[in-house]
């Protein structure tokens, strides 16, 4: 029991257990930056970003997020390592009809997605709590990082725009193929409701990937 995690099999359930409250937290997140084209101002962006970053509940949860980030980047890196050590030849002639394209290649995918958090969290995460943004007054009393301006800024930027939607689109094959290899990992993989999981996951990633991106493209063009 003590070595199930060095295992393959472990490393794989890590890998899959922090995906899974990744996408959770996708969903959060997408709902809080929603709010940027749902409301006329940017008071209710502000406020649910302060209130996630000030209560001890959602600092737990910060601490259980990029955990989750270390370990199913740590992890996927690990098992494709030892994946290609375990085939330190290539085939002359492979068979690629049995790999889909992403799968191929979402080790380099995910590598692009990774330096999108780092220059996500550089941006935002760590500018905020180092006081490197200005603050807003709202009802004369409380001082909130003035997120959303910087948001509405950064999004009026052509190229950081373009940069962000082809994150996204990318981050949504990586959810489409992660969704589904997730729950085959933990063991709900049955022809009774595979069928299910792999059409959820594919709603899942269309609403996440064309969420995020509808967002700069309205800000860009109407803010």
């Amino acid at each position: 029991m003590s070595n199930i995690f060095s295992s393959s099999i472990g490393k794989k359930l890590i890998v899959a257990l922090a995906g899974l409250f990744l996408i959770l937290f996708l969903m959060v997140h997408l709902g809080v930056n929603l709010s940027l084209l749902l409301c006329k101002s940017s008071r209710p962006f502000n406020s649910a970003a302060h209130f996630l970053a000030s209560n001890y509940v959602s600092k737990v949860l910060e601490i259980i997020l990029f955990s989750a980030f270390i370990l199913h980047i740590i992890y996927t890196l690990i098992l494709q390592i030892q994946n290609w050590l375990a085939r330190p030849k290539r085939y002359r002639i492979p068979n690629f009809s049995q790999i889909s394209f992403f799968s191929k290649f979402m080790i380099w995918f995910g590598g692009i997605i990774l330096i999108f958090l780092f220059i996500h969290f550089a941006d935002f995460f760590f500018k905020t709590k180092f006081g490197h943004i200005e603050e807003i007054t709202y009802d004369n009393i409380r001082y909130y990082p003035d997120l959303g301006s910087l948001v509405i800024q950064k999004f009026q930027m052509p190229g950081f725009v373009i940069f962000y939607i082809v994150c996204f689109i990318i981050l949504g094959f990586h959810l489409w193929h992660g969704f589904q290899s997730a729950f085959q990992t933990l063991g709900l993989n049955h022809k009774n409701y595979t069928p299910f999981i792999k059409k959820l996951g594919w709603i899942y990633s269309i609403v996440i990937t064309c969420g995020f991106s509808i967002i700069p493209v309205i800000i860009y063009f109407f803010y």
